[in-house]
């Protein structure tokens, strides 16, 4: 088994690492997750929708798109005081991260982004990893938001480059890619997957799978979500994702990127315990929590706590990474 962290695997690797025995690609995938990581810990993140509805965008699962009726109200972008607070709860539960979402499009320069900028400074001020996730940025405001004290840029890639049209079709995926690279050169850790169940093939699977693990350098973080239907949205009626194509996922990325935090996020509220245990031995080693993900439902801190326990589990720390170089460089 390759243990060295690379940049340059081709379709076909890919293809027969997703499509080996289940079993022993799990096996192989905990292998390696135990090389590079302690198994025993899984980062907690909390998302917050800070602004919620009324985007521009049609993205095909999303209940926040404006052009759906999904039964979501329209909220203005939340005061700096109540996202501190909801922050300090999320912390208190044990989080390490707290991510914030906004519906826009992209991000403007306004007085709206001024105040995320505020909200950024408040909750790195607390020790949290903070991430935000808020549509398409450019290097300069990838800038502001690093000067502010972000930590991590989410913004997924959803699927293959090939299915993406048939999801959206207000951006491009080219458009994505370029808001990566903006994020990357502003030095913020870049967190970036996608959802299975959107009606794509394994074929699709594998392709963003490839993106993600062929760029120059491998996400910090990598989200795999399970589609959750939303009445209203066009994916509506989508069939529910099959637990094993999800530990499929998680254990090929981990394969692919050994270092990477492998999310287990949306689509946690369907899983059992069990089968979040199996997510975890495939090498998944973050989850979110707290009541919601943006606008849908999600497990609570105290189940998540009660399963934590069963399975041996402890939250990661914050800034683990870094804590552990400046420990290095002051042994060496």
């Amino acid at each position: 088994m390759n243990q060295q962290l690379r940049n340059n695997w081709t379709i076909q690797e890919i293809e027969s690492i997703y499509n080996s025995p289940l079993l022993e690609l799990i096996y192989k995938a905990a292998t390696l997750h135990r090389t590079f990581n302690d198994t025993a810990e899984v980062q907690v993140c909390t998302l917050l929708s800070i602004k919620t509805g009324g985007c521009s965008e049609d993205c095909a699962y999303c209940p926040q798109a404006a052009r759906y009726t999904t039964g979501i109200d329209v909220q203005a972008l939340m005061k700096k005081e109540e996202v501190l607070e909801y922050a300090q709860k999320a912390k208190d539960a044990g989080s390490t991260r707290f991510c914030m979402g906004a519906a826009w499009r992209e991000v403007r320069d306004n007085r709206d982004f001024d105040r995320v900028l505020d909200m950024v400074k408040g909750v790195n001020k607390m020790g949290m990893e903070v991430c935000c996730t808020l549509g398409m940025l450019t290097e300069d405001q990838a800038k502001k938001l690093a000067d502010a004290g972000l930590y991590a840029y989410n913004h997924n890639l959803d699927t293959s480059k090939e299915h993406y049209s048939e999801i959206i079709s207000t951006r491009t995926y080219n458009d994505r890619l370029e808001t990566l690279d903006n994020v990357r050169k502003a030095g913020v850790t870049v967190c970036c997957g996608g959802i299975i169940g959107l009606g794509e093939t394994h074929e699709d699977r594998i392709k963003m799978l490839f993106t993600l693990a062929t760029m120059p350098e491998h996400p910090e973080s990598v989200p795999i979500n399970a589609l959750v239907p939303i009445k209203g949205t066009p994916l509506e009626n989508n069939a529910k994702v099959d637990i094993w194509d999800m530990v499929r996922m998680i254990a090929t990325a981990r394969m692919l990127m050994p270092k990477t935090m492998v999310r287990l996020s949306a689509g946690r509220t369907d899983m059992s315990i069990a089968e979040q245990a199996l997510c975890f031995m495939a090498g998944a080693n973050s989850i979110f929590a707290g009541d919601k993900l943006l606008t849908t439902p999600n497990p609570s801190f105290d189940e998540d706590n009660s399963m934590f326990q069963l399975l041996g589990l402890k939250p990661r720390t914050a800034f683990k990474e870094e804590k552990q170089y400046l420990r290095e460089a002051v042994e060496a």
